[in-house]
């Protein structure tokens, strides 16, 4: 699988929405618009599953696989970061220990407001 939709053959989820976006620095990309996307080892939400944080609702728009070596500087700035070394040095300070590794998978969730 690579950077599209797999909408057909999903596997099952391995955590629930409510993991998706925890981090409270996370939270606050989220609030203000720039996180639009959260990439995680495991597939933790549906299309069109709803996660409210901080009383607003960010609906799941797209989940798909990718590599971490297929990750430009727009997929950071998803993320909320300027470039991808940003991403990685980030990611890499929350999980002491992890390698990163071009080959390895991951599931990104990609997000946006409910204007309601």
């Amino acid at each position: 699988m690579s950077n599209h939709d797999v909408h057909n053959s999903l596997p099952p989820k391995t955590c629930s929405i409510e993991r998706l976006v925890t981090m409270p620095a996370d939270v606050k990309k989220v609030i203000e618009g720039k996180k639009t996307a959260t990439r995680r080892n495991g597939r933790y939400a549906d299309v069109g599953e709803i996660r409210i944080l901080e009383g607003k609702k960010f609906r799941v728009d797209r989940v798909y696989s990718q590599s971490l070596g297929e990750l430009t500087n727009e997929h950071a700035h998803q993320e909320g970061y300027d470039t991808v070394e940003e991403y990685k040095e980030s990611i890499l300070s929350y999980h002491p220990g992890m390698p990163w590794l071009p080959h390895m998978r991951v599931w990104v969730h990609e997000f946006s407001p409910v204007n309601e």
